[in-house]
Parts: structure tokens; sequence; C-alpha cells
């Protein structure tokens, strides 16, 4: 983990309310596993903390990092040129491990695909991925080619408006024995995980399911508690720190 003044090489729109700002980093930060994140500065004094961002991928020097529109921060963030610096803190989190895993479903939501991005990147060719994304609709799908890259896809929106009328979820049930998988990664809505959650204990399916959870962070680095999350076990964890991914049985949703 290093903190460090990357320069903006790129900030763009991929889908709507959607943006991806790829930054060029002074040195080296090792090895970024997906499903890392990293603590990124919106340029502005007013606004100390930084905003935990999903690394979508890392390619040499250049990292890039997916962002939706909400709050003021966010809209700053769009602001940002190329050439502008920015202090970014990273890599942050624990990853997916994938294991001695070959048939890996991939169930996304929303902007939970920009962490599943990364994994998908990394093994493509490697691996073999059935991707399950889900959208609102059209205009919000983005990043469909790096699933595509990795195996088999199946879109689905909300309003039916591409792929299948849906959700993630619904997608991947639909298509799961015809898979074969032996390893399930999943990040999306809180609602959506326990939906997942729900569907493999009715379903009786046991094939081990590692989850990215999102959560309101503060320092991403687990002094502050912000991010607790409560486990099956009774105890807390720190979501910035001892996750973001766990394991599905590990955490309750």
């Amino acid at each position: 983990m290093k903190e460090l003044l990357a320069t903006i090489k790129q900030n763009k729109c991929i889908a709507e309310g959607i943006w991806a700002i790829t930054l060029t980093l002074p040195e080296s930060v090792g090895k970024i596993r997906g499903g890392q994140f990293a603590n990124l500065s919106v340029g502005d004094g007013s606004f100390p903390l930084k905003r935990p961002l999903g690394i979508c991928s890392a390619d040499g020097d250049d990292i890039t990092l997916c962002y939706q529109l909400k709050g003021d921060g966010t809209h700053l963030l769009l602001q940002r040129k190329a050439g502008e610096k920015l202090s970014v803190l990273l890599p942050l989190g624990n990853g997916f491990d994938l294991g001695d895993a070959k048939n890996i479903a991939v169930v996304g939501g929303g902007v939970g695909i920009f962490p599943l991005a990364a994994v998908v990147r990394e093994y493509a060719g490697k691996r073999n991925f059935y991707s399950y994304i889900g959208f609102r609709g059209r205009q919000y799908a983005c990043l469909e080619n790096v699933f595509a890259e990795g195996g088999r896809l199946t879109v689905a929106t909300d309003d039916g408006s591409m792929g299948v009328k849906g959700n993630a979820v619904q997608a991947f049930l639909a298509d799961y024995k015809n898979t074969d998988a032996d390893l399930i990664i999943s990040c999306g809505p809180p609602v959506m995980l326990r939906a997942l959650k729900s569907a493999l204990k009715e379903r009786g399916i046991t094939t081990k399911c590692l989850v990215s959870l999102e959560e309101r962070m503060g320092c991403g680095i687990g002094a502050c508690l912000v991010c607790a999350c409560k486990k099956t076990d009774g105890h807390n964890a720190r979501v910035c720190k001892d996750g973001p991914v766990f394991d599905i049985d590990e955490v309750e949703l």
C-alpha cells in the first residue's frame, strides 16, 4: 500500500452516470489483485476524505477506476481533467482469490461489476468465466466487452431493453446447471447479495461463493471502523481491511 500523487490520463463517461478515470502512477505499487480498491482524492481541499473506488484494470503504471455520480464528491471528480494530479492510496483490501477454480460463475449488478471486471481481465484465457451482469436498462450498461472476452456472457436488464429481462441473480440461476462452476464470485448492492445467498441455500447449491461488499468507508485502512459488518460467528469485520471480499457464508447480508 502506497499513497502517491498520480496524473490523470483520461476521465470519460462510459454509461449514463458512470465514469472511468485512468491514472498514471509515478511508481509501482506491486501486483494488484482483482477486487482490491483505491482511495482517491476528488481534488478539492474542502473534501478531505478520499473516495473508495474499485480498480477495474491495472496495466503497467496505469490504473483505471470507475465511479457512479452520486454526491458532491463524485461530481467534483468528473470535473478533473487529463494532466491534473490526484492523491491516491492503493492497493487496498484483499481481493478475490480464485485458488484452483477453473470454471467461475461471475454475478454482478450495477456498479458491482467494476471489481469483477478486473478479475476477468486478469484471468481471461486462463480460466473459464460464465458472467451474468445486470443493469437497470441499456443506458447504464458498460464493460460488456471485458466480460465477453473472458468467456460466456449473459446481460440482464430490469426493463428488458438489453439482454434478458430480469436481474443478474435470476440470469445466473436460470443457467447455473450449464456452467459446471467450481467457484462463484459476486459483487453488487446488498439486496442482490442477499437474494443470491438465499437462492443458493434454497436450491442446495454448495459451490463456494465469494462476495465483495459495498460499504461506506472513511479511512480505507481499518482505523475508523465506519465500514464494520457483522459476521455469522457473532463478531464484526472491517470491510476495508478484512475484506472487501468474504465467503458468502461468513457474513450477514
